[in-house]
């Protein structure tokens, strides 16, 4: 008997970059000493969650409402990015994991910003309709 799978769904290109990193992110969580896999490993783990979360809402949602959810992602993964360094700072991260999980995360940055722009240029009640 073969089973047939559907395709997979298509998500915003932000999601599935979150999406892509937290994968990488599992692997090195694996690997990290227990000192910090079981603390700073943890709440990295969780922040991650919770910004895939965040911004999972915020791609569901009526545009007026998309703002705070942005905001609330682009808060916990500049959370996440200071724990990261301390983590590379207390060499429970080497160098090489370091510097590809915060480039990545710079990326997302940059595209939360873009989307966040978008959002509070839609929202402007100064925007004249048809205007973009």
């Amino acid at each position: 008997m073969t089973i047939t799978l559907p395709p997979p769904a298509r998500i915003l290109p932000l999601l599935q970059r979150l999406k892509e990193i937290y994968i990488i992110w599992y692997g090195y969580y694996q690997t990290i000493p227990k000192t910090h896999r079981h603390t700073l490993g943890q709440k990295i783990d969780s922040l991650f969650v919770e910004i895939i979360e965040g911004t999972s809402i915020a791609s569901f949602i009526n545009k007026t409402e998309k703002l705070p959810w942005i905001n609330f992602s682009i808060r916990k993964l500049d959370t996440l990015k200071i724990l990261l360094m301390v983590l590379w700072e207390t060499k429970s991260l080497d160098d090489k994991k370091y510097i590809y999980l915060s480039t990545k995360l710079e990326e997302i940055g940059k595209m939360f910003g873009g989307w966040n722009g978008q959002i509070q240029k839609q929202n402007s009640p100064t925007t004249k309709v048809g205007e973009k």
